[in-house]
């Protein structure tokens, strides 16, 4: 499957520090292979799903032939706010 990321979603990669980045960009690599690599599980009550890297959450929904990741952000972050994933 492709990976495609919203702009919010490049946004909180850009932000990350050179290491760091370089291991969420593994993971994503991981979400394009068949089954998807990780550890993914869905949000209660949405259509998205995220994985866990480190204290870094990937959100993400299922799109068709596509993966659609919405946001990267850290743990304590990516489920605060407006943002909430419905």
């Amino acid at each position: 499957m492709k990976v495609v990321l919203e702009r919010k979603a490049l946004k909180g990669l850009a932000r990350l520090n050179e290491p760091l980045k370089s291991r969420i960009v593994k993971t994503l690599k991981g979400l394009e292979k068949e089954p998807p690599e990780g550890d993914i599980k869905p949000l209660a009550g949405s259509k998205f799903y995220r994985i866990r890297k480190g204290d870094f959450r990937i959100v993400f929904a299922f799109d068709g032939e596509s993966i659609r990741v919405h946001n990267i952000k850290s743990r304590g972050q990516v489920y605060k706010g407006k943002g909430k994933h419905k």
